[in-house]
């Protein structure tokens, strides 16, 4: 893997009604993210965070797509950055804020291969399918519409981002422990053929045969893939602090497992974790275990 970590924080909380999540970086970062890659043996470097809108400076705007304009405005610098980051050699790590900021962290990933002529793959973990569109959602919260703009569909200010669509092809994403879907993101997701491994298919098939699968649709024809991991993924027993908690998720040490087997293949080219929520947390716990599931994708063994 990458010995070069570069951290950048995107602390935006306009894609989901519950607040919180803007303070998921500074929660990472107090988790020791930064010393315990440098134990890791990384060479470490912090880009701070970008700089948002909050609530309270504008109207949230289109009931169907809340923030529409805020948060595209904050994905599209966040884009910017992360193709600069890729240029200078480092692995990004993204810390969120909410799940709306994979649209940036995937359209700078995509465009900086894109320009050398090179696909990336989509490793989605996750409780939800977070491919509504503003005519699907139910809610108009922008943090359950990232698949879809990096899949082409949904608002062009979102999909469009770096100038092209999709940035991702729907055969190379995988999405792993989705077990709350919307009716319409049901339709979308067989109507695209997306891969996606449910929490009955972990139940049924145990996490290994499982990111077995989905490593082989993102890698396949791809210079390598972005991993964007929802901490709502585990289950609140382990991660009581998230924007969107579901009960029955991913287990501990499903999670770990996970994180080794995308460490194993030595292409993930990004990482983000997102919708830390301390607000709701129990001493820092999630942040806790956002970090220790880092170092698992980074090469962290137990022996």
């Amino acid at each position: 893997m990458p010995r070069k970590i570069k951290i950048v924080g995107v602390p935006l909380d306009l894609g989901q009604g519950r607040r919180g999540v803007d303070m998921g970086p500074s929660a990472v970062r107090v988790a020791g993210l930064n010393a315990r890659l440098r134990e890791l043996g990384c060479e470490v470097e912090d880009a701070g965070n970008i700089p948002v809108t909050i609530a309270e400076m504008k109207p949230a705007g289109d009931p169907k797509a809340k923030y529409l304009t805020q948060v595209a405005e904050t994905c599209r610098k966040h884009a910017i950055w992360m193709e600069s980051i890729l240029r200078g050699g480092f692995l990004p790590i993204v810390l969120g804020g909410d799940h709306s900021i994979a649209i940036g962290t995937v359209a700078g990933v995509a465009s900086f291969y894109r320009k050398k002529k090179k696909k990336v793959g989509l490793l989605w973990i996750d409780a939800h399918a977070d491919i509504n569109t503003p005519e699907t959602s139910p809610s108009g919260n922008i943090h359950g519409m990232p698949l879809a703009c990096c899949l082409g569909l949904g608002s062009v200010e979102l999909s469009r981002i770096c100038g092209f669509a999709p940035k991702v092809a729907a055969s190379n994403v995988a999405l792993v422990g989705v077990r709350d879907l919307d009716p319409g993101e049901k339709r979308t997701l067989k109507e695209l053929g997306v891969h996606v491994a449910t929490m009955r298919d972990i139940d049924e098939r145990g996490m290994r045969a499982v990111m077995h699968d989905a490593i082989k649709v993102v890698s396949q024809g791809t210079t390598g893939f972005c991993v964007s991991f929802d901490m709502d993924s585990v289950d609140p027993s382990f991660a009581p602090g998230v924007g969107t908690p579901v009960p029955g998720g991913i287990s501990y040490r499903e999670a770990h497992l996970a994180m080794e087997m995308v460490a194993d293949t030595g292409h993930m080219i990004s990482l983000e974790l997102v919708e830390v929520n301390p607000v709701i947390d129990s001493q820092n716990q999630t942040a806790n275990l956002g970090v220790e599931l880092a170092l698992s994708a980074l090469g962290k063994k137990i022996l």
